[in-house]
């Protein structure tokens, strides 16, 4: 036992401890920060691949809608297939801006987007299939932003429908802020990734390969470097990390709800990313480094980020174009309304994801049916219903 003991970080070793100490530290904070960075490159590459793919076809989709259920479930898939509900709500400010789509058929589709862009959460969970509790606490996380979103959606749509009384209020608002100047947030993470993916997708297609090989090759590449970096992270974070997270971090964080939220809205405005911050929550929460229910308030805090991120930037545009965004925005902000305050109805989305990640740990196949079945097949299934009725 007391045979040369390895000094770690914190030794006390007068000779050897203290000096290997912060030489450790430093290295597993330089290994943390490649892996976080082979991460997000992996994050960029992935939705760089599904916008080269699914662009045209999002807006060739969302250019089609006029039932609010159909728009609704096009918001979904084309946030889904392009898995940036940033692209999508840009993708519709364009179209109500050049009159091609009315404020009206906007707010479906919006609210579509929002449950999409979680679909980039599910997929990060599932990386951590092989290690059955940590992919249980991850899978929870990730679908507990999906459940809050349906919520939303069941308890906000049919309002909407009948009142309008988000398109109204947006509307109001809007007359007062256009012609104010909207402001652009320097983003770090799109500086450091985007790059990079840019010169993978034409080094690919220098080697002569179609835009369609090109898709799955960024898609298994970026499947690989996620699979790699969660892999060790989750590691590194549990050996630097966790002793202290579960000190004076987590009671914090579970001291207040309102401080997480605050985090992730801060964190979200800096990245430009939901999808990134909800993405980093999820190996923390399979980790055991953050409680769900802490990460489910920095969730929705990250919920309204996304959106104060693409408001500012609207500024500058068209009435209809800062309405769209304000729709989003009050979208989001009534859904916490409703359902954060009251403790019973809060836990309801975390229950269900509980449940579904408890299901999905016996069968992991059940974890592909969901993502491929509620973002993809059934979204399609709705559009190609509509079109074939249409058609009749």
């Amino acid at each position: 036992m007391a045979d040369h003991p390895q000094p770690r970080f914190g030794g006390t070793s007068q000779n050897s401890g203290s000096p290997s100490s912060p030489l450790s530290v430093l290295l597993n904070i330089l290994f943390l920060a490649g892996l976080l960075y082979i991460f997000l490159l992996a994050i960029a590459m992935f939705g760089g691949a599904f916008k080269m793919a699914g662009k045209g076809f999002s807006e060739q989709l969302i250019a089609t809608t006029t039932n609010p259920v159909i728009g609704l479930m096009i918001g979904l898939l084309a946030t889904s297939l392009i898995q940036s509900s940033s692209s999508t709500t840009s993708i519709v400010v364009g179209m109500v801006a050049g009159g091609a789509l009315t404020v009206t058929g906007a707010v479906p589709i919006i609210m579509g987007a929002n449950m999409g862009t979680t679909v980039t959460n599910t997929l990060v969970a599932m990386t951590s299939m092989n290690r059955r509790t940590e992919f249980q606490r991850a899978f929870a996380g990730a679908t507990m932003h999906d459940f809050f979103n349906l919520f939303s959606i069941a308890i906000l749509f049919p309002i909407e429908q009948s009142t309008h009384f988000l398109e109204k209020s947006a509307t109001w608002l809007s007359t007062m802020m256009v012609g104010t100047d909207g402001t652009k947030f320097p983003n770090p993470v799109k500086a450091a990734v985007k790059p990079v993916v840019k010169q993978v997708k034409h080094l690919l297609q220098d080697m002569g390969l179609d835009d369609t090989l090109v898709v799955i090759t960024m898609v298994i590449l970026a499947l690989v470097g996620i699979f790699f970096a969660l892999t060790f992270l989750t590691k590194v974070l549990k050996t630097m990390v966790l002793d202290k997270a579960e000190g004076a971090f987590t009671a914090n964080l579970r001291k207040s709800g309102l401080a997480a939220m605050f985090v992730g809205l801060l964190v979200t405005v800096g990245v430009q990313s939901s999808s990134i911050t909800t993405s980093l929550l999820v190996p923390l929460i399979g980790a055991g480094i953050v409680p769900l229910e802490s990460a489910f308030a920095a969730t929705l805090g990250a919920n309204m980020g996304t959106t104060v991120t693409a408001l500012l930037a609207s500024m500058t545009g068209t009435p209809g174009a800062v309405t769209v965004a304000l729709v989003h925005l009050l979208f989001n902000i009534s859904g916490i309304v409703i359902i954060y305050p009251i403790p019973a109805i809060r836990r309801i989305p975390l229950r269900l994801a509980t449940a579904l990640a408890a299901a999905t740990a016996e069968k992991k196949y059940y974890a592909i049916l969901y993502m491929v079945g509620v973002f993809f097949v059934m979204p399609l299934l709705f559009v190609l219903i509509d079109k074939l009725l249409k058609a009749s």
